[in-house]
């Protein structure tokens, strides 16, 4: 009489009387099944979605640039080196990288494009960021030897450019009176290409930094900007920079939170809303245990009464139909894990070959930071979705186990 989780497991494995309990039984399970594999697919793309963050954006945008403006209008820093050695000496940061920015129009034949066009010293950049990874290795070593242009991808592709091509770079000029005159034009071979597979790529061009100070006519000590690095990017905020109180010129602090913050915060609450809204799926489809445990009950209330004539107390019924449930709740809850899985490992594939069938791409790289769909499992997701489910089995339960204590072996076996 110490052994309700085996009486609950035969119960379990034995056929019903009822046939409708068994039907109702196997819904129930594929209920908590089919809850499980999409919380657990979809707990997975978030995943993917910010692991693609980390090494696509974070890792290539710097973690924070200081400008100067004046009159709402961004200045060149006249002080560059100085400005460098006082950022270097914080001890918070790493790495640092002065720049030159500008936008501009890049033109192949009848072809225009506008991009953010960024002069950098590639020493440096390659301490500052992990840009230099998305582009190919002798296509990087050629710019930092001889110059030229990198263009993102979807640039170099809406210009039909490749490496080696000319293009034309055309800077607007404003006259004395405040209108614009005839755009100055630069040729320029193409050095690059830079691939992020995402929306960078339709707004990102490399120059070097000395090209852009001519193109502009800045002195060599003459910066729009220093980029930089540091230990902890996610404590951004919480740096300060004394160091740069007396700098002679006001200055500005821009970091990747308030450029690209909110993808993370729309990861977050996208993971919070799903896990809530599936974890109610679940709880939708596990609360349709109450219904076959309470008609198990009716099926077994013969040997209900028998067991209590046998000896069996209040507690020990109860836990034959806590157990009842909580495998009823296990079976549905595995089938899910272990499609969950299998669908997870696969999604970014399965995804890619939905688009090769139907011709059309789900994610562009023109508006969204990955033009795929990326997926990552958790095991530790896996752990709180088999928990969650296991405790919400459990609750459904609850009134059925009671109901099945309190029958009256007298009446049902009189009715034998």
């Amino acid at each position: 009489m110490n052994n309700p989780f085996f009486i609950s497991w035969r119960y379990q494995k034995t056929k019903q009387k009822n046939r409708l309990v068994s039907l109702i039984s196997a819904f129930s399970s594929i209920g908590i099944a089919l809850g499980v594999m999409v919380l657990i697919v979809g707990l997975s793309a978030m995943n993917g979605f910010e692991k693609e963050l980390n090494q696509r954006v974070l890792s290539v945008v710097p973690h924070a640039e200081l400008t100067s403006y004046e009159n709402g209008q961004q200045q060149p820093i006249d002080d560059g080196s100085k400005l460098e050695k006082l950022v270097k000496s914080n001890k918070n940061i790493t790495a640092i990288s002065p720049f030159v920015n500008f936008s501009a129009l890049i033109e192949n034949g009848a072809k225009l494009k506008i991009a953010q066009v960024k002069g950098i010293e590639p020493e440096k950049e390659q301490l500052a960021s992990q840009l230099y990874k998305f582009i190919p290795s002798q296509e990087w070593q050629a710019f930092k030897k001889e110059g030229g242009l990198i263009l993102g991808a979807g640039i170099a592709r809406d210009l039909n450019v490749k490496q080696g091509d000319e293009v034309t770079l055309l800077l607007p000029q404003i006259s004395d009176d405040g209108k614009f005159s005839q755009p100055q034009r630069f040729n320029i071979n193409v050095a690059g290409i830079l691939r992020l597979d995402g929306q960078l790529d339709h707004s990102y061009a490399l120059l070097p930094l000395t090209t852009a100070q001519e193109l502009l006519g800045y002195t060599n000590n003459q910066y729009s900007g220093i980029e930089f690095s540091v230990n902890q990017p996610f404590e951004i905020k919480k740096i300060t920079l004394p160091e740069l109180n007396y700098f002679e010129q006001p200055l500005y602090m821009q970091t990747w939170i308030d450029k690209f913050g909110y993808m993370y915060n729309d990861i977050h609450l996208v993971r919070t809303i799903m896990y809530i809204a599936m974890v109610l799926v679940i709880g939708v489809a596990c609360f349709n245990i109450i219904s076959t445990l309470i008609m198990a009950v009716k099926d077994k209330q013969g040997d209900i009464a028998i067991l209590r004539t046998l000896g069996a107390n209040n507690r020990f019924i109860q836990q034959i139909f806590l157990c009842y449930g909580l495998l009823a709740g296990l079976k549905g809850a595995i089938a899910g894990i272990l499609l969950g899985i299998l669908v997870s490992v696969n999604l970014t594939s399965m995804i890619q070959g939905l688009e090769n069938i139907i011709g059309i791409k789900l994610l562009s790289d023109g508006i969204y930071f990955v033009n795929f769909l990326p997926s990552e499992l958790h095991w530790l997701d896996i752990v709180w979705v088999l928990v969650a489910t296991i405790i919400i089995s459990l609750v459904a339960s609850l009134y059925p186990a009671i109901r099945a204590s309190k029958l009256e072996p007298a009446k049902v076996l009189s009715g034998y």
